[in-house]
């Protein structure tokens, strides 16, 4: 119960890179269905930022590998590496 109650919370959330690059919002997240384990963050992608137009935005959703993920808080931020 308390995992569906995480994850509303996220959805919506931005995503920021570690420098402050806004990578847009939570949409979903990806999960290995043998082993349970999240595997990526699907993001609707900031179509105005430069940064992430460069990035593969596949059918209008950007994946960053969850082991990007730096912190959850008020934002969702990952490190700039793991997303490039």
């Amino acid at each position: 119960m308390v995992k569906y109650v995480i994850a509303e919370q996220l959805i919506g959330k931005e995503v920021m890179t570690s420098d402050g690059i806004d990578l847009g919002r939570f949409l979903d997240a990806e999960i290995n269905e043998v082993t349970g384990k999240l595997t990526a963050l699907v993001v609707e992608p900031n179509a105005d930022n430069e940064f992430v137009k460069k990035l593969d935005v596949k059918e209008g959703k950007l994946k960053v590998p969850y082991a990007s993920v730096m912190a959850v808080n008020d934002f969702i931020v990952v490190d700039r590496k793991g997303v490039a």
